[in-house]
């Protein structure tokens, strides 16, 4: 039977947790530095550096303890970080950018991949992104105060044309009119197998700036222990790097957390993952998996400030520091 929402998994991840460490790897004998991470959404392999460093013990060799949360497209993470629920977050770099401008002391310590794999799925009569202004694009909560406030200048999007997206596609499939906000390693593969004709459009080719999937903290938690948020940067990459060459530590982790996960679109995710280099492209392929630069976030913050998201006066480097990514030149 053919699965057309992702609802069936939607308890696991607003309660239950991924303790990795107390699962497929044994707790460190000695006292280690423990950090809640929260992914932006359910288990799957754009996640696979987080699960394979516990899965392999990789975190556990450095000195941490680290629980994997699952998000879901209705969790707001960043409320969770600002509320101390959670030590570090898998947000999105606009989101960031603007708390800081509101005294949000949230900072990106790393990302997962060097472009946003953030894509709109529409039927096939589209044929560009401007093509839908006036339709219904169902977006999830991270996506409306991140990608959303893009498409809005870029293309003069209105608020009136967002549905909801709570990982449940089926109202795409009913509505011809409607799009839809994934990202490239699920949604078009998930929404093919129900069966609907579609084309996307990763918005990284239209120009979306950001890196994608960072990883972010609250400048409290480096403060009081810098050593091991470089330790927790350090075996995150290292955790990708064993991902890619071997994949099934975290998969393993991953499926028993997806119910509806099956080997074909795992394969799909991860061969995506790679055709586009997500990891590995860009500023990457000289500097290593993971590296971010000022000026990359310049770009970022100067779109922000054009548009109105953000104030001239915003300290936005702020947002970020490449003080546990640089000189690392962890590659693939």
């Amino acid at each position: 039977m053919i699965v057309t929402s992702r609802r069936n998994v939607l308890k696991l991840a607003a309660g239950a947790t991924f303790v990795g460490s107390s699962s497929l790897v044994s707790r460190p004998a000695n006292a280690a530095t423990s950090f809640k991470v929260l992914t932006n959404f359910y288990p799957e392999p754009s996640h696979g550096g987080l699960y394979q460093a516990v899965a392999t013990g990789i975190y556990k060799k450095a000195g941490l303890d680290v629980e994997i949360r699952p998000g879901g497209p209705q969790i707001n993470g960043m409320q969770l970080l600002a509320a101390g629920e959670v030590d570090i977050v898998m947000g999105a770099a606009i989101t960031v950018m603007g708390g800081v401008e509101r005294g949000v002391p949230a900072t990106v310590i790393m990302p997962s991949f060097q472009s946003d794999p953030q894509v709109i799925v529409t039927r096939p009569d589209v044929n560009g992104l401007a093509d839908l202004k006036g339709r219904k694009i169902l977006v999830s909560t991270l996506g409306r105060s991140s990608y959303w406030l893009w498409l809005k200048n870029k293309f003069g999007f209105t608020d009136d044309q967002l549905g909801p997206y709570t990982g449940n596609f089926q109202p795409f499939l009913v509505d011809q009119m409607t799009a839809l906000g994934g990202v490239v390693t699920s949604e078009p593969y998930h929404i093919r197998k129900a069966g609907a004709e579609i084309k996307y459009f990763l918005l990284a080719k239209d120009g979306y700036p950001p890196y994608g999937y960072p990883l972010v903290t609250m400048q409290t938690t480096i403060s009081k222990d810098r050593d091991a948020v470089a330790r927790f940067v350090r075996a995150s990459l290292e955790g990708w790097k064993s991902f890619v060459a071997d994949p099934t530590p975290a998969l393993t982790m991953i499926k028993a957390g997806r119910p509806d996960a099956t080997d074909e679109w795992l394969a799909y995710a991860i061969r995506t993952t790679k055709d586009l280099k997500m990891l590995d492209g860009g500023d990457a392929q000289k500097s290593g998996i993971g590296t971010m630069t000022d000026e990359r976030w310049k770009q970022l913050a100067e779109f922000m400030t054009s548009v109105g998201l953000l104030k001239p006066t915003t300290d936005w480097k702020q947002a970020y520091t490449t003080e546990f990514v640089k000189d690392l030149n962890i590659r693939l």
